[in-house]
């Protein structure tokens, strides 16, 4: 019983949604505004032809009165289906009261029917399944209620009727296929935005990773030097003495409170028994780039192990991500790499041609790696910028402070 109940509410819930309810929102989207103005000049010229057809033979203001309902469903179905969809079925309703002489005898121009099945279409396929069974039925209602006044036989509304319950099926499942293909691509949007969420997340904890070695080398050296000035240093009294080693206690608590993040970062993952990459280790980069099969020119200056750890892990992340980049998504194009030092920043740039496959940088959409590089840089307090250059390839120009405070 409370199922039966339920269904009830619901059944006259569609009801009142058919008669005084606002229009669904649309699951079909103009792709270009071209497409709209075409199809409301369609309409435009359709209501003009509609209505000199449905003028013809009118004498009465009565009649001329009545033939606003019966063309008036067509220039308000583009932007409101369900209110063109009411006026045409009043007009169904209404337009047997005027005396018209219509082939076969029915009560209804054929283009007042034509624009009454368009308003029903364009408003069906944005209703759910039970408001389209009431608008079938709303609209069956007049169609018998007059038709068996008029005719002698029931062929005629018999074969309407089936002609237009198989339309109203069509509707039906088209309105389905194009609220499944939004609620899909509305999925799919979720998806991509929480893969971009989770790449960037996943970025994020590798950069707190390499910047924990970066930080704890530094810890490390600091608790050494700490310790062992004691020893190197002759003639300290015991107040220096204890502030050293003050300072290697300090060091040594701060290391071990990075050790502890880390094992929070990892979540169970092995530790990189490596070193972290440096701006030096461009050239080892760029030759195995080179024995992958990319043509890849460098140009930096020789004193690539003078700067700041954290300024080189961040370059050498950016040119290998972009050199990865330029293999997938324009191969067989050559990439140059230029390692500046200007005003007290690294100026890199990585730039490659359009590929040799039809490929660039203009016809992919950018992916997650490009998220990587700009935390990396917005870590340091530097710039960047990615996008395609006037040759149809792809450029990434970035400037590392050296001076994070800068």
């Amino acid at each position: 019983m409370p199922g039966i109940a339920r269904m009830a509410r619901r059944s006259w819930h569609g009801l009142g949604q058919v008669l005084i309810g606002p229009d669904p929102p649309s699951a079909w989207r103009w792709h270009t505004p071209q497409q709209r103005q075409a199809a409301n000049a369609a309409l435009g010229v359709a209501t003009v032809a509609f209505c000199a057809a449905n003028l013809t033979g009118f004498a009465t203001a009565w009649q001329l009165l009545l033939a606003v309902p019966v063309v008036a469903p067509l220039p308000l179905a583009a932007r409101h289906p369900m209110l063109a969809w009411r006026i045409g079925w009043l007009a169904l309703l209404l337009s047997p009261l005027v005396p018209a002489a219509w082939w076969g005898g029915w009560p209804w121009g054929p283009g007042q029917i034509l624009a009454l099945m368009g308003a029903f279409g364009l408003a069906g396929i944005r209703q759910q399944h039970a408001e389209l069974c009431w608008m079938w039925a709303l609209t069956v209602i007049p169609w018998w209620l007059w038709l068996t006044a008029r005719l002698s036989d029931l062929n005629g509304p018999v074969g309407a009727t089936i002609a237009f319950t198989a339309l109203t099926i069509a509707v039906d499942s088209f309105g389905s296929w194009l609220r499944a293909q939004a609620e899909l691509a509305a999925q799919t949007e979720s998806a991509e935005a929480e893969r971009a969420r989770r790449a960037l997340l996943e970025e994020r904890t590798r950069i707190a990773r390499e910047m924990h070695d970066v930080v704890a080398h530094h810890l490390s050296l600091l608790a050494v030097r700490a310790e062992s000035a004691p020893y190197r240093l002759t003639g300290l009294n015991e107040p220096a003495r204890a502030e050293f080693g003050s300072l290697s206690a300090v060091a040594r608590e701060a290391l071990a409170d990075m050790r502890r993040l880390l094992g929070v970062l990892r979540q169970d993952q092995p530790a990189d028994l490596a070193p972290q990459p440096a701006l030096a280790d461009l050239r080892s980069l760029v030759d195995t780039a080179r024995q992958a099969g990319l043509t890849v020119e460098l140009s930096a200056p020789a004193a690539l192990d003078q700067l700041p750890s954290g300024v080189g892990v961040c370059a050498y992340r950016i040119v290998q991500e972009s050199l990865s980049n330029a293999s997938q998504h324009a191969p067989g194009a050559a990439v140059t790499v230029s390692v500046g030092h200007d005003c007290g920043a690294v100026l890199l740039r990585v730039a490659n041609g359009p590929g040799g496959s039809g490929l660039s940088g203009n016809n992919h959409r950018p992916g997650h790696g490009l998220t990587g590089m700009r935390e990396r840089v917005a870590l340091l307090g530097g710039s960047m910028s990615a996008g395609p250059s006037p040759d149809g390839g792809y450029v990434v120009s970035a400037v590392l402070p050296l001076d994070p405070t800068s």
